[in-house]
């Protein structure tokens, strides 16, 4: 299965979480899995960061962005169809980097790893 994961999820898995739940952990573990993460998440990890809003992943961007290149993680491009794809879908979110990751979900065939229930509202497929 292909997934990308959301920035909070990301950040749980790295961070050795107890917030992250046993579900995304086994996907997030499964070898079978294909697992991305869109360059929204990194840039969002930054501006968090810079205003002092990641109280349990202290280390910033250069760690967040090393950890995702030493894992199998990937990371996915901005493309113009992914911002495209933002502007057709309705508010269930106002959050510019959610919006983004469903958006990218969306138009790559990827299941999200995140614990935000209101992204299923969208009609991609969540994982929690």
């Amino acid at each position: 299965m292909r997934l990308l994961i959301d920035t909070h999820a990301a950040l749980w898995l790295f961070n050795e979480h107890e917030n992250l739940s046993q579900a995304a952990r086994d996907c997030l573990l499964d070898e079978a899995n294909d697992l991305h993460i869109s360059v929204a998440s990194p840039w969002e990890v930054a501006i968090k960061h810079s205003l002092g809003k990641l109280t349990e992943f202290p280390f910033g961007v250069r760690l967040f962005l090393s950890a995702v290149s030493v894992s199998p993680i990937e990371l996915v491009g901005i493309l113009p169809e992914h911002i495209a794809k933002v502007e057709e879908l309705p508010y269930f979110h106002r959050d510019p980097f959610d919006r983004l990751i469903i958006a990218t979900a969306l138009c790559e065939g990827m299941a999200i790893v995140t614990s935000d229930g209101n992204m299923s509202k969208y009609g991609v497929k969540c994982i929690w």
